[in-house]
């Protein structure tokens, strides 16, 4: 019976399916009588899906990821990138129908890091630019790793090892750390920060520091004006000794492969562009003397499922995109009573957010160093080598109560007085930089602090 009326109830809609496609058919096919219809209606279907997609999952959610422009020169506009995409909006995923960032975890697919293994990439004659582009170009994710770097796994375990202890510190100890002449950019920071809901961000706290010069600069006007980037290392000389020693140890040896990963990016990047290699990222951030370097500890929540907006999917750390040149990042840490275990949420990490909006968790092996494209790169690479928005997902469930997270970032970026050519086009901030203007970093940076934090206190 229930058959029947199933086979009664398609038959009787399919005239009305017939004659709905059929219009569409033939305002495609008949140029005339598509001039009569309204404007929507001559629309395919995979422009309704794109422009859809285009403004609710990059533009809405990311203030930072900006949506090209019809005249950019973005491989997203070109006919050859529709073409590309055009499977993936014909088989609508559920990130149409919702927010990335409430985004189910379990529906984001899991994607394996691009990988290049330490050998090669110290090959300065090695080819690596299929490898570049797969993890850095306009269809990659973003990021890729590198293996079997010397020495890396010793000296990230002895700092990761020690965020606990000084997360856990007396307050009037932490508190002497602090640096609010610097926004809290150097020395310890908790609660500084907002989540994505204008909440203090309490779930975690960070160390700041420069891990190559612990007083990159003398003069005080340039102090006053950068003092994110000039400010001098705070250290806890007495409370906590060895934490010098081993965040510079981690911090130059993340450089020193960094720099490596960005020789091979120049060599991708100019035989695209025809920018010469020794003008490129190696050489600016090579310059530099701003890098700076984040020891982050996730405090253990008494519930994990009420926790913090524990429902957001970047609930450990907001989506964003980062400005500078490269990130170097570790392999999280995760304990539980002071004992290293695995994180028992299958889908807590890294979730990175394509060129096409798709959203995708990212995983890398724990020997390996990960490396993150940033903005300026993304600009000066002309959008050859592209940045990926990204957040992190803290764990859920009874198992991740009590759970610890340490960690390690190392943001590479050029120095505050190099200056920066930016190209005639280009994708990111467009609205903030004009075609081939010149700034310095600092300058650059101070825009971006008006635009999208200072106009918000």
């Amino acid at each position: 019976m229930l058959v029947y009326v199933i086979v009664i109830f398609l038959l009787s809609i399919f005239p009305f399916t017939t004659n709905v496609l059929n219009k569409w058919s033939d305002v495609g096919s008949n140029p005339a009588q598509g001039k009569k219809q309204d404007n929507h209606r001559r629309v395919s279907l995979f422009q309704f899906h794109f422009h859809f997609h285009q403004n609710n999952s990059i533009q809405t959610h990311n203030k930072h990821f900006t949506k090209p422009s019809s005249s950019s020169s973005s491989p997203i506009n070109s006919p050859i990138h529709h073409r590309r995409l055009r499977p993936y909006f014909r088989h609508r995923c559920p990130i149409h129908a919702m927010s990335p960032e409430h985004l189910p975890a379990v529906q984001a697919p899991t994607h394996r890091t691009v990988v290049i293994p330490f050998t090669q990439l110290k090959d300065r004659d090695a080819d690596l630019s299929v490898k570049i582009e797969e993890g850095f170009g306009p269809d990659g994710l973003g990021i890729l790793s590198i293996s079997d770097v010397p020495g890396y796994t010793q000296l990230r375990q002895n700092l990761l090892n020690l965020a606990p202890r000084l997360a856990n510190m007396p307050e009037k100890v932490k508190n002497e750390l602090e640096d609010p002449q610097s926004r809290y950019n150097f020395g310890w920071s908790h609660g500084k920060e907002k989540l994505e809901s204008g909440k203090p961000d309490l779930l975690k706290g960070s160390f700041y520091a420069n891990p190559i010069l612990d007083k990159p600069t003398t003069e005080a006007a340039v102090i006053e004006r950068y003092p994110a980037y000039c400010g001098s290392n705070i250290w806890p000389h007495n409370a906590l000794p060895e934490l010098e020693i081993a965040f510079k140890s981690l911090g130059k040896l993340i450089l020193d492969v960094g720099l490596l990963v960005a020789y091979h990016c120049d060599k991708y990047v100019s035989k695209g562009t025809g920018i010469p290699q020794n003008e490129g990222i190696e050489q600016i951030v090579y310059r530099s003397r701003c890098h700076k370097g984040r020891l982050l500890y996730y405090f253990p929540a008494e519930n994990s499922d009420n926790s913090q907006d524990s429902e957001s999917m970047s609930s450990w750390c907001g989506w964003h995109t980062d400005h500078g040149s490269i990130t170097g990042l570790t392999y999280a840490i995760y304990t539980k009573g002071g004992v290293e275990i695995p994180c028992p949420d299958t889908t807590a990490g890294l979730y990175i957010k394509t060129r096409t909006g798709q959203i995708v968790k990212v995983v890398y092996k724990e020997d390996e160093i990960a490396y993150q494209i940033g903005n300026i790169t993304e600009i000066l690479s002309r959008g050859l080598l592209c940045a990926t928005p990204h957040c992190v997902r803290a764990p859920k469930g009874e198992k991740a109560t009590g759970l610890e997270r340490s960690t390690f970032a190392l943001f590479m970026q050029p120095d505050w007085d190099e200056k920066l050519d930016f190209p005639e086009t280009g994708r990111v901030h467009q609205e903030l930089i004009q075609a081939n203007e010149s700034l310095t970093f600092g300058e650059y940076t101070e825009k971006l602090l008006d635009k999208y934090y200072h106009q918000k206190v």
